[in-house]
């Protein structure tokens, strides 16, 4: 057997791989009427004001980074019993935590 390390070519795609959440079909909800879209819309969305968006920012997502976190089983078992995405509410529980730090350590001394 040769000690020559042999790799498996690389597959190449022709086209982008469409993501799998996320992703709307642009160029058919233009083509919809506003009547259209609020007859598929969620009945949540009907009693929305009509300036609900204007005020609207577009916000990026911003990438995660992975890590080996230890927690205890207990804190962990619960989180998972929540349902999916249960490493992303762990995730906002902590930018919680850390947005209340951050706003006590702004505020003077002496304010309520």
């Amino acid at each position: 057997m040769s000690a020559k390390r042999s790799r498996k070519p690389v597959a190449r795609r022709e086209r982008p791989v469409k993501p799998s959440r996320g992703s709307a079909d642009l160029p058919r909800l233009r083509r919809m009427t506003e009547r259209e879209i609020a007859r598929s819309s969620p009945p949540e969305l009907a009693d929305l004001p009509a300036d609900f968006w204007n005020s609207a920012a577009l916000v990026h997502p911003v990438p995660k980074e992975p890590i080996s976190l230890r927690v205890d089983a207990d804190v962990l078992d619960w989180f998972k019993k929540q349902g999916p995405r249960y490493q992303s509410r762990m995730n906002a529980v902590l930018r919680a935590y850390m947005s209340a730090a951050v706003a006590t350590r702004r505020r003077p001394k002496g304010a309520a």
